[in-house]
């Protein structure tokens, strides 16, 4: 699966298009695919690193149909989704009753310093590798000081290419804490998922990062 990483601007564009047009036309699939998984422990992890007053203004960063942002607006918490499929985010405003920002990944626009929190669940492994610093950047603004990045990514040794209609790049443990700590994050916790199985069966890296507060 891997492949050349993309080198231009034109060719990161097209792979924003591919991977949000399968998104689009399987709006519906994935939404019946994931509406039962249990992200609890991860979202727990965000939470509770968290030091701002409850409650906290969240970003639910590819928040697909929704079903995250209605359980941190059943916590108490206001959250705002941000979605690049056309078709999900509708879902998501129609499920969860939150704001929806339809944006794509790699043409972000985010308000600055106004999140307590960043909820970043499977989700960006889809952007290569070559625009990743840009986009955890751009998280790094959005993010009051002090405030707490959550990540969970498909865990690899660098393979980065296609898998059907979707790329994906897909870091190990050292990678991504390169990548974390060159945009100015600061690690908190990381840890495999599913809880409770043998490394070799945890395909899910999560990871929780903290802006310094100064």
């Amino acid at each position: 699966m891997t492949v050349p990483t993309p080198a231009t601007p034109q060719e990161i564009a097209r792979i924003a298009q591919r991977t949000l047009a399968h998104y689009e036309q399987h709006a519906e699939a994935f939404r019946q695919g994931t509406r039962d998984h249990d992200v609890s422990q991860n979202i727990a992890a965000l939470l509770q690193h968290i030091e701002a007053p409850a409650p906290f203004e969240l970003l639910d960063f590819g928040c697909g149909p929704g079903r995250d942002l209605k359980t941190f607006t059943a916590l108490g918490h206001h959250a705002t989704g941000l979605e690049g499929a056309g078709p999900l985010a509708a879902m998501a405003r129609a499920y969860s009753g939150c704001e929806v920002w339809q944006q794509n990944f790699l043409e972000l626009d985010l308000p600055a310093a106004h999140f307590d929190g960043v909820f970043a669940n499977a989700v960006l492994f889809h952007v290569p590798s070559l625009a990743l610093p840009r986009v955890l950047g751009q998280l790094h603004a959005t993010l009051k000081p002090g405030g707490v990045l959550f990540s969970s990514n498909p865990r690899g040794h660098g393979e980065e290419g296609w898998s059907g209609e979707r790329y994906g790049t897909f870091h190990d443990l050292a990678a991504w804490q390169r990548y974390l700590s060159a945009a100015g994050f600061v690690e908190l916790a990381h840890y495999y998922r599913p809880a409770g199985l043998p490394l070799a069966q945890q395909p899910w890296l999560a990871s929780v990062w903290r802006k310094p507060a100064a």
